[in-house]
């Protein structure tokens, strides 16, 4: 399979974004040997600040191989920002569309083309109160059995401490300087699920099985246990 070049508008955002992030934080970046040199492949990613796309696409960048990132469609309307994701090739997730398969079809196309894709299977910040991941949305599961492609687990620290995910005031703490931490893992093995039917339970299966290596990873990062389970903010609006 092929890999997809770089190209002008991703190194253009590597201009562009690069210097600030290594004069404002330090790295901590691991398991860049679990990120395959060729093919296509997922990667399932945590997400708990507004930057930690930016810490997580500057360790990737750096291996070679530049992450398709799913972006909301509406992030794609001004002209600038929609520029710059089109040009370097991130694909637009229409959340109005009722047929899933459909809405990931660019992802599984850039797969199967040898490009890389990456999911925050979560869809939104982490709502849990201690910044674990929390229970995630299918869609990372769909497209990997669609695509039995490696899905490679990455977990993230730092950028959450310099921009906070829900602080009531919107500022950078930038100072102290603060670590991104990006440490990477090897695939999930998902060869079990691999020719069964696309169940609602399938899917919730595989789902959790990446996110639990996902969080085993951020465990590790983070230095301590992970609790028991993934938040569900369902349950927790219920007060279940």
């Amino acid at each position: 399979m092929s890999r997809r070049r770089i190209g002008f508008w991703y190194r253009l955002a590597a201009v562009i974004a690069k210097p600030p992030l290594i004069v404002l934080f330090k790295r901590d970046w691991r398991g860049m040997e679990h990120i395959p040199a060729d093919g296509g492949f997922i990667t399932a990613v945590n997400h708990n600040s507004y930057l930690d796309p930016l810490s997580y696409a500057h360790f990737q960048y750096n291996t070679g191989r530049v992450p398709r990132f799913l972006a909301k469609a509406a992030l794609f309307k001004p002209a600038f920002v929609g520029t710059m994701l089109r040009g370097t090739g991130q694909i637009p997730v229409f959340r109005e569309s009722t047929d899933a398969a459909n809405a990931f079809r660019a992802a599984v196309a850039a797969i199967e083309s040898g490009e890389c894709v990456a999911f925050y299977p979560e869809g939104t910040l982490t709502r849990d109160p201690d910044m674990w991941p929390m229970v995630s949305k299918t869609g990372v599961a769909r497209v990997a059995l669609l695509t039995k492609a490696p899905v490679i687990p990455v977990a993230q620290w730092g950028a959450n401490e310099a921009m906070p995910p829900y602080a009531k005031e919107k500022k950078f703490r930038f100072f102290p300087r603060k670590t991104l931490r990006v440490l990477a893992g090897p695939p999930v093995d998902l060869e079990a699920f691999y020719g069964q039917e696309p169940t609602a339970e399938t899917l919730r299966a595989v789902t959790e099985a990446i996110m639990r290596s996902v969080t085993e990873l951020l465990a590790e990062l983070r230095g301590e246990p992970a609790p028991d389970g993934l938040f569900d903010p369902r349950k927790a609006r219920e007060g279940k």
